[in-house]
């Protein structure tokens, strides 16, 4: 075998000693040189249009690292509450608009008198409570099956549940909510080892991966929306791509951050609730899509510091 070590002398003594003082044998036990494992791949050509996408895309994303490193800290933070103001603004209309809440509940979905009291009430303590124990970072797990809850109830309850804008636009709050649960998750020791168990890295990555696919479902939204012209067109195609690479986990902190940007502008042009008179039936709904596109805005914001997870083509990328 040629890989045994040969213990017995050379029976050629020059192939164990080369001419020359330099030619000694570097090999002298008899090991089998090991074929190269792999070849070195020839560099990479600088003037293919691949390389030169892929390296201005590295060095945008060395600037943005670089340019945003003293709002880092303070992300999670920011994050947080974006998501949850829907749910504050909410609480606060309902308060200023007791009677008329009352009165819809009443005459338009049929709830008798005192349910609609009791089912409002239930809104406020719920959206305001939960809504502070997720800034404060307390009991987020409860505080987001609480929200969760209080948005499927809020479904029925007001008839929005089959409307395909309430439904799209709340998938992608459902989505900010599950960045804020597996932010909040932490790594809990297994008391019973052995058994097969879930870890809770394992269902944080899970959690992420739900959560990102659900956050762009707002943008599906806003293109199913309005009238179609070419500057409609290059915006929802821009998007969508953008969309499409946060949903698989590619360049995921490049593209959310991208849609954090390109979602702030439109919502300040678009559902712009502060131009529009107070007594015109039109600003509520504007406010209201307003403060849900922030809070995807958060949950964006949250998967710009958290990154894409275990389950993504960024992670894959690392191995």
């Amino acid at each position: 075998m040629s890989s045994r070590i040969n213990i017995a002398r050379p029976r050629d003594m020059g192939s164990a000693y080369g001419n020359g003082a330099a030619g000694y044998n570097s090999n002298p036990h008899g090991f089998a040189a090991p074929p190269p494992a792999y070849q070195t791949p020839s560099s990479a050509n600088p003037d293919d249009p691949v390389e030169k996408i892929r390296a201005y895309a590295t060095k945008v994303e060395d600037m943005v690292e670089i340019y945003s490193q003293p709002l880092k800290p303070h992300l999670p933070a920011i994050g947080r509450f974006l998501i949850v103001v829907t749910f504050i603004e909410d609480a606060i209309r309902i308060l200023t608009q007791w009677s008329d809440q009352n009165w819809y509940l009443q005459k338009h979905r049929y709830f008798p008198w005192g349910i609609s009291h009791i089912f409002l009430l239930l809104n406020i303590v719920t959206m305001l409570g939960a809504s502070g124990a997720i800034i404060t970072k307390r009991y987020s797990e409860i505080a987001v099956g609480s929200l969760l809850g209080v948005i499927i109830l809020q479904g029925f309850g007001y008839g929005l549940i089959f409307d395909i804008n309430f439904f799209l636009r709340n998938l992608s709050v459902v989505g900010g909510l599950l960045m804020v649960f597996s932010d909040s998750m932490v790594t809990r020791r297994t008391f019973f080892a052995g058994l097969p168990n879930l870890s809770d890295n394992d269902r944080k990555k899970y959690f992420q991966l739900i959560g990102r696919v659900l956050l762009i479902f707002l943008f599906i939204g806003v293109t199913l929306q309005g009238e179609w012209n070419f500057t409609r067109l290059a915006f929802s195609l821009v998007g969508l791509t953008a969309c499409v690479m946060v949903a698989v986990g590619f360049k995921a902190k490049w593209s959310a951050a991208f849609l954090v940007i390109l979602l702030s502008f439109f919502n300040v042009l678009v559902n712009n609730w502060w131009a529009v008179h107070d007594k015109h039936p039109q600003r509520d709904f504007l406010k209201y899509d307003f403060f849900q596109t922030l809070s995807i805005v958060g949950g964006l914001l949250l998967l710009v510091n958290m990154g894409a997870g275990g389950i993504s083509v960024d992670a894959k990328k690392k191995f």
